[in-house]
């Protein structure tokens, strides 16, 4: 189900039929939130029992062409940290169960870096998010993850990485393990090698394996 938090941007919820311990807020890829990410949460929803939020990074923001990828980089310097979270933190708030935990994938993977410094989120999963800020997404509102992550609660964080991802290079990757971030890697894997069964780098062994740990990861708290 669409609602609109009361910032006026836009997340799709999904409750179990049984009254949920978890709920689990998901901050999408570059493309935003949309179908593909509609079907994730009605199967984790029910598949692990868990009250699903999924929120639009944009703010309704984002470029009309959901397919112009340049177009969708450029808007992401727009996006605000604090912003966000506090869209996240609203999602929260929606699900209302009495463990709530954080889940985002490529950029929405670096947001969860970020969001590591609120309390609200008792565990935190992040697939190949970027640990360093890209020079392309910089912007005022924009503060860089391994800062978030010095600052805020490193040791809830489960970070999912393949080793062949070039947005997260061996040196980021030991500087997340520095700081207390329990990483979890996959040798030959790419960027983005789990959550899109679509696109070419998909690893469907992988992909069960990250999600059973990430599964695991969340259900701790």
């Amino acid at each position: 189900m669409r609602i609109t938090l009361p910032s006026g941007t836009a997340a799709e919820v999904v409750r179990p039929d049984d009254t949920p311990r978890v709920g689990l807020v998901v901050t999408p890829d570059i493309f935003g939130i949309r179908p593909h990410f509609d079907a994730l949460a009605a199967r984790w929803s029910r598949d692990w029992g868990v009250a699903v939020a999924v929120v639009d990074q944009y703010a309704g923001a984002q470029p009309a062409d959901d397919a112009d990828v340049a177009a969708r980089y450029a808007a992401v310097a727009g996006i605000d940290d604090d912003r966000h979270l506090a869209d996240l933190h609203a999602a929260a708030d929606v699900l209302a169960t009495p463990v709530v935990g954080l889940m985002g994938f490529c950029m929405g993977g670096m947001y969860c870096f970020n969001s590591a410094r609120s309390d609200r989120f008792a565990r935190i999963v992040s697939f190949y998010g970027m640990i360093t800020l890209p020079d392309q997404w910089k912007g005022p509102g924009h503060g860089e993850p391994l800062d978030h992550l010095r600052r805020g609660h490193a040791d809830r964080v489960l970070a999912v990485i393949g080793s062949k991802d070039t947005w997260t290079p061996v040196d980021q990757v030991a500087q997340l393990r520095d700081i207390g971030v329990t990483v979890v890697e996959y040798p030959e894997a790419e960027h983005a090698f789990a959550h899109d069964p679509s696109r070419p780098v998909h690893r469907a062994d992988d992909a069960a394996d990250a999600f059973a740990r990430a599964r695991a990861w969340l259900e701790t708290a």
